[in-house]
């Protein structure tokens, strides 16, 4: 099924009379933008991951190619909305919306509306910031499922011309024996191959600070990076978060790299040759060029979370490690995206001293050694988790890589177990947290489900894992709601605002 049926049958909520005619305007901007206050001078916000994102996007481009596929329309909706709308100001203070004052609008850092132009489809979208990112704009675009799939062709383009952007995706199933809006990793794992720099955010806050963290790695890296986060599970959470204020980013946008970025445009006042079609003589030569920026990824990332750290105060690690015993773990779990903090916080409720769990961000490029030293020199088992499924295949995406990882690094006696969770949504809870890790506590190694599946019952194929007792992490203190609604009579929007103001 294509995009263009899902837009009709997806979108419970659609923007009327929108009717964007932009130009890409080349001008060659200052390397140095002048202060302007935006709509991040207030330091906390209480948000979604499509919010977190699009907040971070429109401050930090150019241009933004949009088209509308559940759960990552929502970030285009808001990303035009700011571009198309004014706000009151008030004279005296900007932190404050007046009825008196003059009016302004929503600006990037160079102190210029986000242009922000809806396409006709997914591959429109993509060749559009294909021939954005050649004229010297920065740009970027928002996209899901089998509007991801459309982008294919131009992304192995992208990557290949070493056009530096950060795609946003809001993980989605594919549309296979089913259709679903729901989210998975399929769609993401599926565009591994093209050559764009993969990382994950497991909350609501970490789609936010990677928005900013990956447009700092690829200005440096010139690689394009595809930045992802759980469909609806991180997409449509609402949270409270801490905004990168325009001053902070100020400080963190490698402003030369720009320049440079701009200066490579398409020109008639420099002439350069691109797209060309090449013979067996050169064709795999100037294909292994491209080692060199993609063998710098990690080090440019690494920088990249040292300098966000430095200004912003908030860390990460390409790979995380979280342990909660008081003696060396046996079992390690290796997940990524929302997945990291189910597993993390079960694991501190129970106090496991044979578990560990190391999540993973940095997804591509993958580095084996950074993944082994992450991992214990006590560790004996590790699961791996994986929200896709690639059917006939030995096993899932980051099965294999820990597979491979374990080998490279000489760390063969380690038995790895593959297990899939998750698919379109399906629930991922601490019990299930509790079931892989009984799993993986079994004496012998043979006697360990693999591969597994967890949180089905499968009656056809017999690899689900059998649950145990229910676990709650939360305390007593904490009160769990659940809002229903029937759906197109408000009470959705009603309870989204109901959860901002508690």
């Amino acid at each position: 099924m294509n995009s263009h049926s899902n837009k009709d049958e997806e979108e419970e909520e659609k923007k009327e009379g929108s009717n964007h005619r932009y130009t890409i305007e080349t001008t060659q901007f200052a390397v140095v933008p002048s202060i302007t206050k935006s709509m991040a001078s207030e330091t906390t916000k209480i948000a979604d991951g499509n919010w977190a994102v699009a907040s971070a996007s429109y401050r930090t481009n150019d241009i933004a190619y949009i088209f509308p596929i559940t759960p990552a329309s929502t970030m285009g909706e808001i990303v035009d909305d700011w571009a198309s709308q004014d706000i009151i100001i008030d004279n005296d203070n900007d932190n404050e919306e007046k009825e008196t004052g003059h009016r302004k609008k929503y600006v990037n850092l160079w102190g210029q509306e986000l242009k922000v132009i809806e396409m006709q489809s997914e591959g429109g979208a993509a060749g559009a910031l294909h021939g954005a990112l050649n004229s010297g704009s920065l740009a970027t675009t928002y996209t899901a499922s089998q509007g991801l799939l459309l982008y294919i062709p131009n992304l192995y383009k992208i990557s290949g011309e070493l056009l530096p952007t950060v795609i946003h995706v809001a993980a989605r199933a594919l549309t296979g024996q089913a259709l679903s809006i729901y989210g998975d990793h399929s769609d993401v794992m599926l565009v591994r191959g093209t050559g764009l720099a993969m990382v994950s955010s497991f909350s609501v806050q970490e789609a936010h600070d990677m928005a900013v963290i990956t447009q700092m790695a690829t200005l440096n890296s010139r690689v394009p990076f595809l930045h992802f986060m759980d469909g609806f599970r991180t997409s449509h959470e609402i949270n409270k978060i801490n905004l990168v204020s325009d001053e902070q980013l100020r400080e963190l946008i490698p402003f030369d790299k720009v320049e440079e970025h701009r200066q490579r445009a398409l020109s008639p006042l420099h002439p350069s040759q691109r797209g060309t079609a090449q013979a067996p003589d050169v064709f795999m030569q100037l294909v292994e060029s491209s080692n060199q920026h993609y063998q710098a990824v990690p080090s440019i990332f690494r920088q990249a979370l040292k300098d966000f750290m430095t200004i912003v105060g908030r860390e990460y690690k390409p790979f995380e490690f979280f342990y909660f015993g008081s003696t060396k773990p046996t079992i390690a779990i290796v997940t990524m995206g929302s997945s990291v903090e189910v597993v993390k916080e079960t694991l501190r409720h129970i106090k496991s001293e044979q578990t560990c769990l190391i999540g993973v961000r940095l997804f591509r490029p993958w580095v084996p050694s950074d993944f082994s030293e992450m991992v214990p020199p006590s560790i004996k088992r590790i699961a791996t988790l994986d929200r896709t499924k690639e059917s006939g295949a030995q096993g899932e995406p980051l099965y294999m890589d820990v597979c491979a990882s374990l080998m490279s690094c000489n760390r063969q006696g380690i038995f790895v177990a593959g297990g899939r969770y998750g698919l379109a949504s399906k629930d991922f809870s601490p019990r299930m947290v509790l079931a892989v890790i009984n799993n993986m506590l079994r004496k012998d190694t043979e006697n360990v489900q693999h591969p597994f599946t967890v949180g089905i019952i499968d009656d056809v194929t017999h690899l689900s894992l059998s649950l145990g007792k229910t676990v709650t992490p939360l305390s007593d203190e904490i009160t769990q709601c659940v809002f229903w609604g029937f759906g197109s009579d408000g009470t959705v929007g009603a309870n989204k605002e109901a959860t901002k103001i508690m």
